[in-house]
């Protein structure tokens, strides 16, 4: 798969049709701030406040998890500390189908631009 990637990138490069800079594909840092702009924004936020607070909540959990000194106390802090740090894992993980989407509206909006400067 390489090779076809590297036969691709050679050939779009050889194609220049004086596209702007920002016309090139995004990277993941921008990729993932592009998702707390927009009308959908709010709830990439939301979702971002929330999974911060579980995880600094299992941090603590988890620190009384090992400063425990019986048994049933324990087993509560650990519990709610690895049960905490699932659910932000996967809020975090939530955002990947948005981050996605985002991807494939902008190669389309590209491939667009494309077809429109060469005709």
């Amino acid at each position: 798969m390489d090779e076809f990637d590297r036969r691709i990138a050679e050939a779009l490069a050889e194609d220049d049709l004086g596209l702007p800079e920002d016309a090139r594909e995004p990277g993941f840092f921008s990729l993932a701030f592009s998702t707390m702009r927009g009308p959908q924004g709010w709830v990439t936020w939301v979702m971002l406040v929330m999974q911060t607070a579980m995880f600094l909540i299992a941090i603590w959990a988890g620190w009384n998890f090992f400063a425990a000194t019986e048994e049933l106390s324990a087993i509560k802090w650990g519990l709610s500390a690895a049960t905490l740090m699932i659910l932000a894992t996967q809020m975090k993980l939530a955002l990947m189908p948005h981050m996605q989407a985002n991807r494939v509206i902008l190669a389309l909006r590209r491939l667009e631009l494309r077809l429109a400067v060469k005709n």
